[in-house]
């Protein structure tokens, strides 16, 4: 007999599709079901998140294999831990805040390097046209390396503000620290940041 054909299995199939497909299965109905102990909603909210988690996490340890690896530890402390979420914050957030975590232990073992292109490209300026394109790859380069010129705290915040889109009340719950003390980091890191692009010949460039 076919197991793939049974009706426990396409029910089982069935419920998949379903949970991953409908734009109502919320993160916080999934983590309700990680925390009884649904291993299909820990599937889906893995593969809902964890590109970016991952992004996030590759741009504080600059290592694949290491982020890699602290992928799988975020998503186990998720599957451990799903039942003390009290959704106070988006899941998003949360997930983030266990990634930086994790990231931030590797930190203090490692020394830091440049952000990577990807970070650049995405908080660069936009408005220039198809025609300039070599001109914007010089600019993404100058600007990744004018944001290695930065303070971890501040490319931190960079990172969550213009990469992740997290507001500053979100970032404050990532990072730990104080709403005033996100403005005021985001503050000196644009003045900074746009001290260094004018040092390099660019005007603009910076939200």
């Amino acid at each position: 007999m076919d197991l793939n054909q049974t009706p426990a299995y396409n029910d089982k199939l069935h419920e998949s599709r379903a949970l991953s497909a409908s734009p109502a299965t919320s993160d916080e109905v999934l983590i309700g079901r990680i925390a009884n102990g649904d291993r299909l909603a820990m599937q889906v909210l893995f593969a809902r998140h964890h590109v970016r988690v991952f992004r996030f996490t590759l741009r504080l340890v600059r290592n694949e294999a290491t982020a890699e690896d602290l992928i799988s530890e975020v998503f186990l402390d998720v599957w451990r831990q799903a039942g003390k979420f009290e959704g106070r914050s988006a899941v998003s957030t949360w997930l983030l805040s266990i990634a930086r975590f994790k990231a931030l232990s590797v930190l203090r073992r490692k020394p830091e390097s440049e952000l990577d292109e990807e970070t650049a490209e995405a908080i660069e300026d936009t408005s220039d046209t198809p025609d300039v394109t070599l001109e914007k790859k010089q600019k993404a380069d100058i600007i990744r390396k004018c944001l290695g010129g930065l303070s971890t705290e501040h490319r931190e915040i960079v990172d969550l503000v213009y990469y992740h889109e997290k507001s500053v009340e979100e970032v404050a719950e990532i990072v730990g620290i104080p709403e005033a003390t996100v403005k005021t980091r985001m503050f000196y890191a644009r003045k900074k940041l746009s001290e260094l692009l004018k040092a390099q010949g660019i005007e603009r460039g910076w939200p």
